[in-house]
């Protein structure tokens, strides 16, 4: 019989944390006498961090006595009370390997229903003092799982623990954490996990991108697409290969064009619409430099296009110092900034960009424009540049539009020239937040935004007050880091480290910074934020996969084993070290 052992709860607070200080709310501790559970926690408690945790669906947390006896025999400590897992109820019974998603229980006078496994993180490794507990959660079966509240009510520690309806298809906790993490993924499985109506979105949305994975033609690397899409497009070749400048075409006074090819000849890989491509600009560190690709996908050779920046050591070199003739060293094209699959609807295309933020957008319009089989979408093109002089492309694109039947041109001259002629589609005005909400743009579409930091960041925030939900930005240069329940406080800029010891190099190539490996970081990723580069990270275990990054260069070592192995064109920089000099896309 299962039994209410403990109620816990606790309100978020700040813990420090190497040198920063972490808001959670894990830290719990039991409570005695009746407690009211309401729709989205128990009074008294709180979630920290309400994009991991919390809400109608991860309302309460439950973890099992049987796994507290379990972690003190193998940490052999003799220390552990209810609530140090940060769970809200300790029960005795209720095994993650026998409880199923969609099973509902009555506590007291309240029912609850089992909505997903705890989500790994690193917060329950700080609670315990065991920095390797979110993947040994994982890896042993034991995550415990979340609640949802049907009837609010009030509950007691000693209270029984009653089964009131059984969860469709009677998959276990356990099993359903283990087909997120943990190859393999099978698709039979997948499609009975999503016949669970009860199991959070979040987790039914990364089943989705997995059995979408699994039916695919058999080519695709190791990777998992429930945790990290970027992984799954591997790149057409290793490290830095020569391609030789084919033509070079000035666009603007300020953005030119290289077309690039194999030296002999032969036509190179096809990209898809929307990647980049990475240049290195010599040896020394911090010359490597990632351009959208703005051809025609599919093309024998590749078309970047470079905007002169006036201290860009790589940008004036590209503009000054390189002919037709020369070879560049270029890496893989790589990015997940792609057009999506459209030939299963059609729903509008919108395209937002601003000045050379037109590059990979260009590419997708090209892959749009060729495509002769897919439906023919609504397409939107909206673009904001100083004046005719500044407008690149500006006759390729109203070629490529009027190819597509009812597509929609807005181009908008922030600074026109007094005497300037305004052709059809161009305003005088700038592009901003006010102007996207006046255009009547649909809101079921596809959109897709580029161009400097503060444009994206308006025009992505009037696409969603109008209720676009399929937004996708791409950002030039370092991308915003995630670090979960750590406050968002202004930090340095990305810096190099100075050399020391013979170690190898490793180089953040969008920050445009570099260090040597001499063995004072236990990982990749605590040189990145010695080196203030902004990173992206939840378990720091090798489990979640948040922080996998793109290996442009060189090779990496596990310190610990990651729960599933990324493929080698990437890392998990949480817990790998290089193994020789390393080009990291960050």
């Amino acid at each position: 019989m299962a039994r209410l052992l403990s109620v816990n709860v606790g309100l978020p607070r700040d813990v420090p944390w190497r040198g920063e200080a972490v808001h959670t709310g894990v830290y719990k501790s039991p409570v005695s006498g009746r407690r009211r559970v309401r729709r989205l926690n128990i009074d008294g408690d709180g979630q920290g961090d309400l994009r991991g945790h919390g809400g109608e669906m991860r309302a309460v947390l439950v973890y099992q006595a049987d796994s507290y006896r379990h972690w003190a025999a193998h940490f052999g400590r003799d220390d552990l009370v209810h609530g140090n897992f940060g769970e809200n109820f300790t029960v005795e019974g209720l095994p993650d390997d026998e409880v199923c998603v969609g099973d509902r229980y009555r506590i007291g006078t309240a029912v609850f229903e089992v909505t997903q496994p705890r989500v790994t993180c690193y917060r329950v490794g700080l609670r315990m003092g065991e920095p390797r507990l979110p993947a040994l959660l994982v890896s042993h079966g034991r995550p415990g799982f979340y609640l949802r509240v049907i009837d609010e009510g009030e509950v007691e520690a000693g209270q029984e623990i009653v089964k009131v309806a059984d969860g469709p298809e009677r998959m276990t906790v356990a099993e359903i954490d283990a087909l997120l993490y943990r190859p393999p993924h099978p698709a039979d499985r997948l499609e009975r996990a999503l016949r669970v109506n009860a199991l959070s979105p979040g987790w039914q949305a990364s089943f989705r991108a997995l059995l979408d994975q699994a039916r695919g033609d058999g080519a695709r690397p190791a990777g998992n697409a429930g945790l990290s899409p970027a992984s799954l497009t591997p790149p057409a070749w290793d490290g830095f290969r020569p391609l030789r400048v084919q033509r070079v075409v000035d666009e603007t006074p300020s953005i030119r064009s290289l077309w690039l090819t194999d030296p002999d000849g032969t036509p190179l890989p096809a990209a898809r619409p929307g990647q980049y491509l990475t240049l290195r600009a010599g040896e020394a560190p911090g010359t490597v430099r990632s351009y959208s690709l703005s051809g025609r996908p599919g093309a024998p050779g590749y078309r970047i296009s470079v905007k002169r920046e006036e201290h860009g050591r790589a940008s004036t070199w590209l503009h000054t110092g390189v002919r037709a003739g020369d070879d560049l060293q270029a890496a893989a094209p790589r990015g997940a900034f792609v057009l999506q699959d459209l030939r299963e609807d059609t729903l509008p295309v919108v395209f937002v960009s601003a000045g050379v933020g037109v590059t990979p957008l260009l590419a997708m319009l090209h892959s749009l424009a060729d495509d002769a089989e897919a439906p023919r979408h609504p397409v939107w093109w909206l673009h904001a540049t100083r004046n005719e002089h500044t407008h690149a492309f500006a006759g390729e694109v109203r070629r490529l539009l009027a190819r597509l039947p009812g597509a929609r041109l807005r181009v908008f001259y922030s600074r026109p020239e007094p005497a300037a002629c305004l052709t059809a589609g161009t305003t005088a005005g700038r592009l901003t937040a006010d102007t996207v909400a006046r255009l009547g743009l649909p809101g079921d579409a596809q959109a897709y935004v580029c161009g400097p930091e503060p444009f994206m960041r308006d025009v992505t925030a009037a696409l969603r007050h109008q209720g676009t939900r399929h937004i996708h930005t791409e950002i030039f240069g370092a991308g915003p880091g995630s670090t979960p329940g750590i406050a968002d406080t202004k930090r340095p800029s990305p810096h190099s480290l100075p050399s020391s010891g013979p170690g190898p190099r490793v180089e953040f190539a969008r920050s445009q910074v570099s260090a040597t490996w001499n063995g004072d970081h236990d990982s990749l990723l605590e040189l990145a934020e010695a080196c203030d580069v902004p990173t992206r990270w939840s378990c720091r275990t090798g489990v979640c996969r948040t922080c996998e990054t793109a290996l442009m260069s060189g090779a990496v070592d596990y310190t610990t084993e990651p729960v599933e192995q990324p493929p080698p064109s990437s890392a998990l920089i949480c817990c790998s070290r290089p193994a020789r000099d390393v080009i990291l896309d960050l």
